[in-house]
């Protein structure tokens, strides 16, 4: 059986925007990834709240904000409700991406398109699966199959298989690397060969790649000259996808005590360094097999970082001296760690700036790759301030009114509706209070509260006084305010006092977003070392040769790396290659004269369906009609009308037998109703040879003989063989 595949962008075709795409086998629709721009781009998220009440199931195939940032937002605000399915590390990484991704922009604006509960909700939705687990799909899916196997880009990476109906195969690769790495295997080619579909990232067709060894001697020879020479290098990565490459492999460095590299400090700096850190030592077996077989022999966790620093502030980086290497998010310095290091250490020739992804157009990071430094560039500097003077006077006045109408509202004295004259009885429960049941009342001349009161008020004593007798002085306990050098806040607020009542207690502190334009003089040495992890062109194109797909769907490339791959293509006997740009619909049905139409009530009311093995079937006799126009609202997405097919009345037809009768299984028949038959001359005769059974030429059953009671009784079950519609 054939399915209908239709493939709609909704971002990531035709340039290198991030990947977001609709794909219905029939009547089922997947979202493929769902990834966000450096910039929060609106106009792709008002193309995705047209889709997104009716995706079916979402599947997540890294764990950047190129694949997944925009979920947090369809899930809290667009109300994407449906399975998600992603691996393991990219449930973790995925939310330790966002979780910093929302705690830099949190640390320099007012950043209100998602909160960390939408991100909490969105992950919790994730169905975990392993790598080669394969999932049925339900309901409207049924027959559909999806399988996660290796990419070999980032921990957990996936490429995802999806079996449709009949021999169906579709292949979904937007990111991987068929090379091996440190601490990654590679992408499993023999596993996705021959698809009929290959939904492939072709950014990198005409992309020429660095020799690793080259690569890896030009990162060692900027670190050391820069050291060396009294300055520092910052090293621009992800939050825990590629840094941890680059963590592994310059911890190896570090320990290589010839390097002359011990001097020197390496950091890790991100809001979650720590945690990134610890689920890396717990995934080992996501990893290489060179890393899986150290651990299970000598049982040495490659992760166990000995000279890499964790840090979770720029303060904690200026604090440690001397010349350093510091690994900061995000690598399009838009934001994070990285950029306000790079605003500090860009003045200075002595240090070096390390970029190693190209990231999307329009970033600072694609602009210092494509132009270099040694010029002035005007940026946006935003930063978060505490409130002084005027300003934090009016923020606590505010408070206290809100505080005071709060407690009007929850303690005050209410009149009853009936009577407005009598006081009621207003009891507070503390946390432990024991309430009294429903059909208790208190006793007196006061009405009954309508909240429960307390049978044993439970009163809590603060304790004065530690175990030793020392008296406990709570401004002691307050977490100190980590204020860098221009003032930012980029520490968790103090803790709340004993002595503060909850309605008091103060949550945050009082501070606002500031922006400004500030020339910035680029005198450090900028240097671009490709340390993405995704194949290069050749070895695409190679892949793309070796998989032999009947149909491939180039995806986030440009217009010389489709033009690459679309002759390459063209050499491989490929004929169906589609280019789509942002917003179009490619029809990747295998079969050209395929057509959807839909079964209307009436024609399924007058079907007499007839049992053939483990199928029904009926005869159908029904004219095709138009389908009809409606309106549909703007926002919501217009369900494309199907032609339909109505009951044709007054059409005869004659009775079809459909099965392929074996004579045998007649004999065994007919043996169980007490007729014995026997073969003679390739006939079945049965009833003392008073009638025969034979197959003719044309595959038909011809039944000869005299008629009589046994001739009627041996059609019955002749007849029964077949499913007659």
């Amino acid at each position: 059986m054939t399915s209908i595949i239709k493939f709609h962008c909704l971002s990531g075709a035709g340039d290198e925007s991030p990947p977001c795409y609709v794909l219905q086998v029939d009547e089922f629709k997947f979202l493929l990834d769902c990834g966000w721009d450096e910039k929060f781009d609106m106009d792709f998220i008002k193309e995705l709240k047209r889709h997104v009440n009716s995706i079916d199931a979402v599947l997540l195939s890294h764990s950047d904000p190129l694949h997944l940032g925009a979920l947090p937002y369809a899930v809290g605000q667009l109300g994407l409700n449906c399975p998600i399915y992603a691996t393991l590390p990219i449930y973790k990484m995925g939310q330790m991406f966002m979780y910093d991704l929302y705690q830099s922009h949190k640390n320099v604006s007012e950043f209100d398109l998602f909160t960390l509960d939408d991100v909490d909700t969105a992950f919790d939705r994730i169905t975990q699966l392993k790598y080669n687990q394969s999932v049925d799909m339900k309901g409207k899916g049924l027959g559909l199959r999806i399988t996660p196997l290796p990419a070999g880009h980032l921990l957990g990476g996936t490429v995802w298989r999806i079996a449709a109906p009949g021999e169906e195969d579709i292949v979904y690769a937007p990111d991987f690397n068929h090379k091996k790495e440190r601490h990654l295997n590679g992408c499993e080619i023999e596993k996705i060969m021959r698809p009929s579909l290959l939904l492939l990232g072709a950014m990198n067709a005409d992309y020429v790649q660095q020799r690793r060894r080259l690569r890896d001697e030009k990162l060692m020879t900027t670190i050391l000259s820069t050291l060396r020479g009294g300055g520092s290098v910052l090293v621009c990565t992800d939050t825990a996808g590629r840094v941890l490459e680059l963590a592994h492999m310059l911890d190896q460095l570090w320990r290589n005590k010839d390097s002359g590299l011990v001097a020197y400090s390496l950091l890790l700096l991100s809001n979650v360094s720590y945690n990134v850190v610890e689920f890396a030592k717990s995934q080992i077996e996501w990893m290489s097999d060179k890393l899986t077989r150290a651990f299970e022999g000598a049982r040495s966790n490659p992760f166990a970082l000995r000279h890499l620093q964790l840090c979770h502030s720029v303060v904690e980086v200026t604090r440690t001296p001397g010349p350093k290497v510091v690994l900061a998010s995000f690598p399009d310095l838009e934001t994070g760690f990285a950029r306000d290091l790079f605003l500090q250490w860009a003045p200075n020739s002595q240090n070096s700036i390390v970029l190693t992804a190209r990231t999307s157009p329009g970033t600072l990071a694609r602009d210092l790759i494509e132009k270099g430094g040694d010029r002035t560039i005007e940026l946006t500097v935003r930063r978060r301030v505490r409130l002084e003077g005027a300003e934090l006077e009016e923020f606590m006045q505010q408070r206290v009114k809100v505080n005071n109408s709060v407690k009007e509202e929850t303690g005050g004295i209410s009149s009853d509706s009936e009577s407005e004259g009598e006081l009621e009885m207003c009891v507070v429960t503390g946390k432990h209070d024991i309430p009294v049941r429903g059909d208790a009342r208190p006793a007196g001349c006061f009405k009954s509260n309508k909240r429960h009161h307390a049978m044993y008020p439970c009163t809590e004593e603060r304790a004065r006084a530690d175990d030793y007798g020392e008296i406990i002085r709570p401004e002691d306990y307050r977490l100190a305010e980590v204020v860098d050098a221009e003032g930012e806040i980029r520490d968790v607020p103090p803790a709340p006092t004993h002595t503060q009542e909850p309605e008091e207690e103060i949550t945050e502190i009082p501070s606002k977003c500031i922006t400004a334009t500030k020339q910035l003089q680029v005198k450090a040495s900028i240097q671009y070392i490709e340390l993405e992890g995704r194949c290069d062109g050749e070895s695409l194109l190679r892949v793309v040769a070796a998989a032999k797909p009947r149909a491939v769907v180039a995806l986030r490339a440009g217009p010389t790396a489709l033009a690459t791959l679309k002759k390459h293509c063209d050499s491989e006997g490929i004929e169906k290659v589609f280019t789509p740009g942002r917003g179009d619909t490619v029809d990747a049905t295998t079969e050209s004269h395929i057509y959807q139409v839909k079964l209307t009530d009436s024609v399924m009311c007058g079907l007499s369906w007839r049992s053939a093995g483990d199928a029904e079937l009926a005869w159908l006799s029904a004219v095709v009609a138009q389908p009809r126009t409606r309106d549909t609202p703007s926002e919501e997405v217009a369900d494309v009308e199907m032609m339909s097919l109505e009951a044709a009345e007054g059409v005869p037809h004659g009775a079809w037998f459909v099965n392929s009768v074996r004579l045998s299984e007649l004999r065994a028949a007919l043996a169980r109703n007490g007729l014995g038959a026997e073969f003679s001359a390739g006939a079945l005769e049965c009833c003392n040879g008073t009638i025969a059974i034979r197959r003719l030429e044309n595959g038909r059953v011809a039944l000869e003989g005299v008629l009589s009671e046994e001739y009627f009784k041996v059609r019955e079950l002749l007849y029964d063989q077949f499913a007659i519609v």
